[in-house]
């Protein structure tokens, strides 16, 4: 009987561990197929603009592209599946807690269609939003197929989110602690929902990896910075703890003020925001997009402080507008990039101040990128892992870790709360349901709670 019992158990298991792997290799094309449309539209996007020379045919071109593919974006997402605005994480976060609707179809639809336009127009938006929502909805399709518990079906919604975020930065050690950190209070942990979730992202980043071919995709070479200088990004950590606090408040109220907006006019935003990036990418088009490509750019240029101030509040005010405007996209590779700007300023001048090499400003740039993430999400283990996959300066490892414990710090005092769990809170007030009371559950648990 005992054995009949592990047998059946065994099998279970194994049963549920393919679903994570289909999750995982499903996720993994489509995110790349998503990447590589983005990549197909920048490139024709900006082969048209240099067609088009100098003077004002160039600007008008772009206003009027821009604004018709950001306003495009909008109405898909209005009329296919509202709840694909945005990065989605909170929308999964709400799934977990019986919250939010899981209408993966319409949102599949709607978030890859929708991201080309919005992202190829060169909003101030990441296309990791997009792949994790897309990833958690690949997971409830693949769910569907047979009657699975509660408590796995949340653990593949929680795989398959991590899926997209493995695939989207080829970093699957933090998509695993994303799921760890920050959907604490909504993840079943327990042996086979935490399996699933690592075995998802390892074969999520291997399928983008051997698809794409790439490594780090933010590759730093940075060797050594003395330890003294670890009090300075103790500094920018505390600098970067405000920085973040604001970030999120400012991102609530900038979407709250889009939403007093009548319903029939919110278009005009997008159509308005649209346009304004098209003049950007030809004035300034460091300003724009999700930032990607841009980090590695500023790391190895040499930018004075008051470009690096103004590209930081550019690229500030843009990732807000772009996300309150009600189209798919997500705000960490922004984040990265505004971080970025703002520790390579913090590193300029520490470097014309104090006797300090140059490698500084690139150890401050790496340092700020996992600070900020962790004051404006307060994940800061995620903060440090992610920062080191991106750009692959693992000697930068307690540097980091310095920053992103005072700025987790830092946002801590001050009031500040997760930007994801303020996403959440404000959805559900939108759609009229209460917010979720129940204290932290934390990875203490995983021992205790099997699924």
């Amino acid at each position: 009987m005992i054995e009949r019992s592990l047998s059946s158990s065994a099998r279970s298991d194994a049963v549920y561990f393919m679903k994570a792997a289909a999750v995982g290799l499903l996720v993994g094309g489509l995110a790349t197929g998503f990447h590589a449309g983005l990549e197909f539209l920048f490139s024709q996007y900006a082969a048209l603009r240099s067609s088009l020379g100098q003077g004002y045919l160039p600007y008008l071109v772009s206003i009027v592209i821009s604004a018709i593919c950001v306003a495009g974006a909008f109405l898909i997402v209005q009329r296919v599946a509202p709840e694909a605005a945005g990065s989605g994480i909170q929308e999964i976060e709400g799934a977990m807690e019986d919250k939010r609707p899981l209408n993966w179809a319409s949102v599949l639809v709607a978030k890859f269609f929708g991201g080309l336009l919005a992202l190829g127009s060169g909003l101030v938006l990441g296309r990791e939003g997009p792949t994790i929502h897309m990833g958690a909805m690949t997971a409830e399709a693949l769910s569907r197929s047979h009657d699975i518990s509660p408590s796995d079906h949340k653990g593949l919604l929680a795989a398959g989110a991590a899926a997209g975020l493995a695939a989207a930065f080829n970093a699957p050690l933090a998509a695993i602690l994303f799921i760890v950190e920050e959907t604490r209070r909504q993840f079943p942990f327990g042996y086979r929902t935490y399996m699933a979730v690592i075995i998802a992202s390892i074969l999520s980043a291997a399928v983008t990896e051997q698809l794409t071919r790439i490594g780090p995709p933010l590759l730093v070479e940075v060797t050594y910075i003395p330890v003294w200088s670890f009090a300075l990004l103790g500094v920018l950590g505390i600098l970067l703890g405000a920085l973040g606090v604001f970030f999120n408040w400012a991102l609530i109220a900038v979407m709250d003020l889009f939403q007093r907006i009548p319903t029939r006019l919110r278009w005009l935003p997008a159509l308005a925001i649209g346009g304004f990036t098209g003049v950007l990418l030809n004035a300034f088009p460091d300003a724009t997009g999700g930032g990607e490509d841009l980090v590695h750019d500023l790391v190895t240029s040499h930018y004075g402080i008051m470009a690096l101030l103004v590209l930081t509040l550019l690229r500030f005010g843009g990732v807000l507008f772009s996300y309150a405007s009600g189209v798919p996209g997500g705000i960490f590779a922004p984040m990265l990039s505004i971080a970025t700007c703002a520790g390579l300023a913090f590193g300029v001048a520490s470097v014309e101040i104090l006797p300090v090499d140059n490698d500084f400003r690139a150890a401050c740039a790496v340092a700020a990128m996992g600070g900020f993430f962790a004051a404006s999400v307060r994940a800061p283990l995620v903060g440090v892992v992610l920062v080191m996959e991106l750009t692959g300066a693992y000697a930068l490892i307690m540097p980091v870790l310095v920053t992103c414990t005072t700025a987790s710090l830092t946002a801590h005092h001050l009031g500040g709360r997760p930007i994801y769990e303020q996403l959440l809170e404000r959805t559900l007030r939108l759609a009229g349901e209460p917010p979720d009371d129940e204290p932290d559950k934390t990875p203490v648990q995983l021992g205790t709670r099997e699924s």
